[in-house]
């Protein structure tokens, strides 16, 4: 049983290392793998996402019932697709554990009740977790040589 957590400034390490972390940055090879995140990053990063998000993003940790963060989910608002588009990192040491089913119904879940209609995503067309998504009910709206662009309705 997973928990949204709101992180607070203090808490920004996990999102660090998480990004610093091969294995968890493996589905995101095809636009460079892990991405270096500063400390001097934080701060703009925590006020645009947590303190000033003006409903347009949604961001939180999860939490396991032994109360560890493993992993992130969040949405924003992209003006250029016009699109919510969604994001979901299971920490790697946490995968294959069942989270991520969990963690699509609580994104849908917590979208749609801030009135979000549509989440979309687009994913590397190597990624496994395309499987995941098409079983929770993401369809394909199109694809690239690169990516793949999965929808639902909420």
């Amino acid at each position: 049983m997973l928990t949204l957590y709101e992180p607070k400034y203090e808490d920004l390490w996990f999102r660090k290392m998480m990004l610093a972390d091969e294995d968890t940055m493996s589905y995101n090879h095809a636009w460079g793998g892990t991405i270096p995140w500063p400390e001097d990053k934080w701060s703009g990063w925590y006020n645009y996402w947590i303190a000033c998000h003006e409903d347009k993003r949604y961001y939180r940790y999860l939490k396991n019932e032994d109360g560890q963060f493993v992993g992130e989910i969040a949405y924003h608002y992209d003006a250029e697709t016009q699109h919510e588009i969604a994001d979901v990192i299971i920490y790697s040491k946490y995968r294959r554990k069942g989270y991520g089913s969990e963690v699509l119904d609580l994104l849908c879940f917590v979208a749609k009740n801030n009135g979000i209609s549509v989440l979309y995503d687009d994913i590397a067309i190597d990624n496994p977790a395309i499987t995941l998504f098409l079983k929770h009910g993401f369809v394909e709206e199109y694809r690239t040589e690169e990516k793949i662009i999965l929808k639902k309705e909420l």
